[in-house]
């Protein structure tokens, strides 16, 4: 027998199974070649979501219920391989977050990490234990576990980000904890800009004592991050299955900015196609800028600036841009790699 193969049933081995489930056992042999195997077997599919029609709907909810009385007024975008369960992934959440000019969403804490990526809208604020940051398009946006957070939106057009959330994981460890802060605001305790000041550049407080996994930097701006990307890109220095790829790092140990949740970016020149690539993180994207398609597993999606698509793990992927593109995407490789388990291949097709 091999991990592909299931012994043959008899009635016999049948009346042996139906004898030990009735004391709660089951035979390793009988099922082997469902839990161990050869390559990862998921059911989680390719998928992609239109902007457009996803704002049009957010909108209408924003008709129908109000941030406080939602607590977060979200779409998840839930796979269609896991249908009910709230995933895009197996180990990943995602969700469409709607705040209108001069909503509060209510401050509470959970012991989930979170991300937003700013999508539609800005100048709405997330506060932070005690500290406000302004969001625009394009800002990758940290909630640390169990940090107090509250959104608000006190400019004149409405505001939409993904967030994207540790839940499945957490679900799996029984780990899940949730609070309400009990008003709808937090006291805003430090400037608009102090972790930004403290830890962005290139330095730290002299007597910095490290007080999460999460990076102390809760804001990394669409702006600086665009012309990071602009200048990396006169090195002419494209990697074949990704063009020019970047992750957002925690500086105080220059590992992924999040403990559970890699967060990253990438240009995709005009006219670049990608070699063919896998890796055992599922993947959500995000499109910046610039549209193109992404061939998953030979299924082909074509995308637009806001549009989301998912790769599941292991499926072999191909990235066309049309023109100059920039992706936004989240995985579990953060947390498979200090598990030892991470793996890709490279040029597979």
């Amino acid at each position: 027998m091999s991990l592909t193969e299931k012994p043959q049933s008899s009635p016999e081995r049948d009346a042996y199974y139906e004898k030990i489930a009735k004391q709660d056992f089951r035979a390793l042999w009988d099922v082997l070649n469902n839990i161990i195997t050869p390559t990862p077997k998921s059911a989680c599919q390719p998928h992609l979501w239109d902007f457009g029609v996803a704002k049009k709907l957010l909108l209408e909810a924003g008709e129908l219920i109000t941030a406080k009385e939602a607590e977060r007024r979200v779409l998840i975008l839930e796979n269609p391989g896991l249908s009910g369960q709230s995933r895009i992934t197996t180990s990943l959440y995602a969700g469409l977050q709607l705040v209108l000019p001069g909503e509060v969403a209510p401050a509470h804490r959970h012991s989930q990490s979170a991300l937003r990526f700013v999508m539609d809208g800005g100048g709405a604020c997330t506060a932070v234990n005690g500290e406000r940051t302004i969001m625009n398009e394009g800002d990758f946006v940290i909630t640390p576990p169990w940090a107090w957070h509250d959104h608000g939106n006190e400019s004149d057009r409405p505001m939409i980000w993904l967030d994207g959330l540790d839940i499945p994981m957490l679900s799996l460890f029984d780990a899940s904890f949730a609070e309400g802060f009990g008003d709808d605001s937090q006291d805003i305790t430090k400037p608009t800009g102090d972790s930004e000041a403290r830890y962005g550049a290139n330095m730290l407080p002299v007597d910095y004592e490290k007080k999460g996994l999460a990076s102390p930097i809760f804001n990394y701006p669409y702006a600086r991050t665009r012309e990071a990307l602009e200048t990396m890109r006169q090195g002419d220095e494209w990697d074949p299955c990704h063009g020019l790829k970047m992750c957002y790092i925690n500086p105080v140990d220059g590992g992924f900015a999040m403990p559970t949740i890699a967060p990253f970016v990438q240009l995709l020149p005009k006219g670049f196609k990608t070699a063919a690539y896998r890796s055992t993180d599922a993947t959500v994207f995000s499109v910046v800028e610039g549209s193109g398609c992404t061939i998953i597993g030979g299924k082909t999606f074509d995308w637009k600036p806001k549009d989301i698509f998912v790769i599941p793990s292991w499926y072999e992927v191909v990235h066309e841009a049309d023109a100059d593109a920039v992706l936004f995407s989240y995985s579990d490789r953060v947390a498979q790699q200090k598990l030892g388990i991470w793996r890709e291949a490279r040029g597979v097709e």
